[in-house]
């Protein structure tokens, strides 16, 4: 995971700046959350786009009644569109967030394969672009750009709805002002 690049212009650059700072996120004492993600693991061993989205929603339900933000609208899509640049880079987007509609949109199949995609990666989309949401409607930033923070705040979500140990991120600069994940000590060390 590599940051964005903080913007130059204000007030973007005080949002970003806000979101970097901001990794902690509270959680929910209730096993809502958790519940819902079982479902949704469910959803997705079945390969049932009917009962994935059921479960989704009923995930982003007890988020946004949480969080106190309005739910999100949401879309299951099936394979992930596969985009190729005229260098031969290759990408598959998992996932996105619409700020102006507040619309999220999650694919359950790989690109090339079509077969449905692990748990833990739907999982982590979507409490990812769940994130994006919660910057725009319960942060206020016009912008939701991904910060250490960002990650921070989704990793934490992440390891809340699956049950799982959270993990301390660790950052290594790169250019620019942008930061990348150093994964060795990211996954060698629990919080």
């Amino acid at each position: 995971m590599l940051t964005d690049q903080p913007p130059r212009r204000e007030p973007f650059r005080e949002q970003f700046l806000t979101s970097d700072k901001l990794g902690a996120l509270e959680l929910p004492s209730s096993e809502g959350l958790r519940v819902a993600a079982a479902a949704i693991e469910s959803g997705m061993r079945l390969g049932n786009p009917q009962i994935l989205r059921d479960a989704c929603k009923g995930f982003l339900g007890a988020a946004a009644e949480f969080y106190r933000v309005p739910v999100p609208p949401f879309r299951v899509l099936a394979a992930r569109p596969l985009r190729v640049r005229d260098s031969g880079w290759t990408s598959e987007l998992f996932g996105d967030y619409d700020a102006a509609t507040a619309g999220i949109r999650v694919w359950m199949r790989t690109a090339v394969r079509k077969q449905v995609t692990s748990y833990g990666t739907f999982l982590s989309t979507l409490c990812h672009e769940f994130c994006h949401h919660l910057d725009v409607a319960r942060f206020g930033f016009r912008d939701t750009p991904h910060t250490r923070g960002f990650y921070g705040r989704a990793a934490a979500l992440y390891h809340h709805a699956r049950g799982t140990p959270p993990k301390r991120l660790f950052w290594l600069p790169v250019s620019s002002g942008r930061w990348r994940i150093d994964w060795p000590r990211t996954r060698g060390v629990k919080i």
